[in-house]
């Protein structure tokens, strides 16, 4: 059982000033000295921002996992070198993952990502596996899988400025028809939809609850087609 939600009440000035700092001075050094703004301005105020949003997003989709532990939804800040040309040890941004299924990354969810200058806003999945690939290919040319993908993806455009992305591809694949209605799907390796805009004024009070709730809100329908498909 997740702990009862604190009261949320914003993030900090404090942190866009932590983030521009390992910015300028992204070493191991620089971190640990400035250990006690990261629990205080990241840490804390995060674990109350899932708690909370994760209780309300439950009303929407009630197997919403919503985990404050360091790498459960929100992600940790070091970041992973043994693949990376980059060294840097840190990332410069606060992620958050809502999702709903089995292994985190490989199920829909809804996505927070905030760094110094912005704030991102997403749902749905950002890279298949192979057997999701596979599995979202034949849903999204079935029938009435694909006619229900439509209209899923009609209501997300529907409601503002909202992309649906994930394009990676550029031919059909072998054995599926480039004339269906859904083809053009056929070239994402991965479907997700969002918006990305300057910090909004609600960061920094309690507002950003409702704030995030309603955007998450307009990315339900496409969310809901992918746990209901690929799950």
């Amino acid at each position: 059982m997740n702990p009862a939600p604190k009261h949320f009440k914003g993030f900090s000035t404090e942190l866009i000033d932590f983030f521009a700092g390992l910015e300028e001075d992204n070493s191991k050094e620089w971190f640990n000295t400035h250990k006690k703004e990261f629990e205080e301005y990241f840490m804390t105020p995060a674990e109350n921002f899932v708690l909370e949003l994760g209780s309300m997003l439950k009303t929407l989709s009630p197997g919403i996992i919503a985990d404050p532990r360091k790498d459960r939804s929100i992600f940790r800040i070091n970041r992973n070198l043994r693949f990376s040309r980059d060294k840097t040890p840190y990332k410069t941004h606060l992620a958050i993952l809502f999702w709903e299924g089995g292994a985190k990354l490989e199920s829909s969810g809804f996505y927070f990502h905030l760094d110094k200058n912005s704030l991102m806003l997403g749902a749905g999945i950002y890279k298949f596996t192979k057997p999701l690939l596979e599995k979202f290919r034949e849903s999204v040319t079935d029938k009435k899988k694909g006619r229900e993908f439509s209209k899923a993806v009609n209501q997300v455009l529907s409601k503002g400025s909202y992309p649906i992305s994930g394009v990676h591809y550029k031919r059909i694949p072998a054995g599926y028809d480039s004339s269906h209605e859904n083809a053009c799907y056929l070239l994402y390796d991965g479907l997700w939809t969002g918006m990305s805009s300057e910090i909004p004024k609600e960061l920094y009070t309690v507002d950003l609850i409702e704030y995030c709730f309603k955007k998450y809100r307009d990315f339900l329908p496409v969310h809901e087609w992918l746990v209901r498909n690929l799950s």
